[in-house]
């Protein structure tokens, strides 16, 4: 019988593990590997990066994982405070907000659980439209039909819920994570080093191959100039000017939904069986990972790809009105856009030969499919540690005999189907990225007030006070690249991620003032520290974390008014 109780009444710190708690029962190694899917995020916003971007795409890349590395650090420190807590860096950061504001600590951990669960749709998407364009043609049957449920155009143009064979699919593979999952974190390591090893393998073959072989013509990369046409539609070279800057920071926005994405290696703290030193070389030896794919897997797909030329101009009608949108080859193709066309690329990286294709799309799925199961360990443990907390209804705290957060699974499981519905891929992440760049804000800025707030806390590992300040620095950067970028992936995309991060509202006033009645759980209170005591935390910080809200707000109003 499956046995399920609410973890905010069981003994969660000290004494013996109980059945009904997380499990502590990896190593850092074991994190690692579960995290090891984040690299295969590239395959998510690479075609689309550099079909907006256009020969800068490569840099965008670099300068990102640089970004996402630097703010590590400071996820590094402030999960080694709380190594009793599971659900990653929003959980750490939000205990540092919450003396400030009750209502901005739970915006923290909502967001990065959305910006991170809808990994679990796109990533299903993918590897459906890479099994089912290997296996029949574009125009085949099965690759066409499609029943409209719901046009949803007014959010963006030709968006809409619809049920076709990507779906279906797509459902059956989140299906089968979900059944490996619910065995608990130790079942969750092992497959995930299976998958992590084999699929790893094409993309570090695929960064590598270029270089080796010296197949990397410079008029592919320079002159860095942002993509630009002219009146026929033709590729040209842009000048950097606000226009140029806005595909720049629209590059840079939604690669930092990829290339931030290690730190998820901290989630799973409360499962570590040496929280104090695995917790460190967990997000250190992940980033390295994601930092050698981030750089070299961009650079060889356009080193073969190439920016691309017009194929078939625009049709217009009478009024000048555009009809049907012109065609483009290489890095601006629309199957390259979408990313339902990069396994092909890549697969004639390698040869191209049918058998190089099937095994390389196999292994590809089984990239996507690592990527699916990091989410969804990562970010159910964000659900069931925000209940637990306080900030989400309790029933998300209840996990199965094996240790695994089965309602937040299922919660994830069923939100991602809703996704997965979606015609438009590439609108999910950037909508979904506008949570992530404000969890990344918070939560940079609760390093340093955790730093001020709580002095004497023991840090197994204290982060150079020069990159924790770099992490705070960088959380306004993302800021601003939200607000001059993110519309570049089409209106009404940063309003429709701030209106998803309002969400949490409704949902943390049943929580904290009905369930509740006002007063957090008892494990929360204990990390608050409210009391009078000797070492008690204190709000040494004073305004400048509400400066450093005001500041953000401006300078996204500000950057995105332009």
């Amino acid at each position: 019988m499956n046995s399920s109780i609410d973890i905010s009444q069981a003994g969660f710190a000290g004494g013996a593990e109980s059945k009904h708690t997380l499990h502590r029962k990896i190593g850092w190694q074991g994190a690692f590997w579960v995290a090891s899917g984040v690299p295969a995020l590239v395959l998510f916003s690479m075609g689309a990066i550099s079909a907006t971007v256009g020969k800068p795409a490569w840099l965008v890349w670099a300068i990102s994982i640089t970004f996402g590395f630097i703010q590590a650090f400071t996820y590094a420190e402030i999960a080694g405070l709380f190594p009793h807590k599971s659900g990653g860096a929003s959980v750490y950061g939000a205990v540092a907000w919450v003396r400030y504001s009750k209502f901005i600590a739970p915006v923290s951990v909502w967001c990065n659980w959305f910006a991170w669960s809808p990994v679990l749709a796109i990533g299903s998407g993918l590897a459906a439209g890479y099994i089912l364009s290997a296996l029949f043609s574009p125009d085949a049957a099965i690759n066409t039909w499609q029943i409209t449920l719901m046009d949803l155009s007014s959010i963006k143009a030709g968006l809409s819920l619809r049920i076709n064979a990507t779906f279906i699919l797509g459902a059956a593979v989140l299906l089968t994570v979900f059944s490996i999952q619910h065995g608990g974190i130790l079942r969750s390591a092992k497959a995930t080093m299976i998958l992590g090893v084999t699929a790893l393998i094409p993309l570090m073959l695929i960064g590598l191959v270029p270089i080796l072989t010296g197949d990397m013509p410079m008029a592919n990369f320079f002159p860095l100039a942002p993509l630009s046409y002219d009146t026929a539609g033709n590729v040209i070279d842009g000048i950097w000017n606000i226009e140029g800057w806005k595909l720049m920071a629209a590059g840079l926005f939604i690669a930092a939904w990829s290339t931030y994405a290690f730190e998820t290696a901290v989630c799973y703290t409360r499962e570590f069986k040496n929280p104090k030193t695995d917790t460190f070389k967990a997000i250190f030896y992940s980033g390295l990972l994601c930092i050698a794919v981030y750089t070299l897997v961009p650079i060889a797909f356009q080193a073969h790809l190439g920016l691309g030329h017009l194929v078939t101009p625009a049709v217009t009608d009478a009024a000048g009105n555009v009809t049907t949108g012109a065609v483009y080859d290489g890095m601006l193709a629309p199957d390259i856009y979408s990313g339902m066309g990069v396994a092909g690329v890549l697969s004639s990286m390698l040869g191209g030969s049918k058998l190089i294709v099937t095994v390389l799309v196999i292994m590809l799925v089984l990239a996507l499919l690592l990527s699916i199961m990091t989410s969804m360990a990562g970010s159910s443990r964000t659900l069931y540690q925000a209940s637990v907390d306080g900030w989400l209804p309790k029933y998300l705290s209840q996990v199965n005999e094996h240790g695994a957060p089965t309602k937040a699974m299922w919660t994830d499981l069923c939100f991602n189907l809703l996704l997965l519905l979606m015609s438009d891929y590439v609108f999910v992440l950037a909508a979904s990225n506008v949570g992530y760049i404000i969890f990344n804000f918070l939560n940079l800025n609760s390093g340093w007030i955790h730093r001020m707030d709580r002095p004497n806390w023991d840090r197994p590992y204290k982060a150079p006070t020069i990159l924790l300040l770099l992490g705070g620095l960088l959380g306004f950067v993302n800021l601003g690249l939200m607000g001059l970028g993110a519309d570049v992936w089409g209106a009404g995309t940063l309003n429709a991620g701030l209106f998803f991060a309002t969400l949490i509202v409704p949902v943390f006033i049943y929580r904290h003032f009905i369930q509740d009645k006002g007063v957090f759980p008892s494990a929360m209170l204990e990390d608050m520290q409210l009391d009078n005591a000797k070492d008690a935390v204190m709000n040494r910080a004073g305004v400048l974390p509400y400066i450093a809200l005001l500041v953000g707000v401006l300078i996204v109003f500000w950057l995105h008014s332009i």
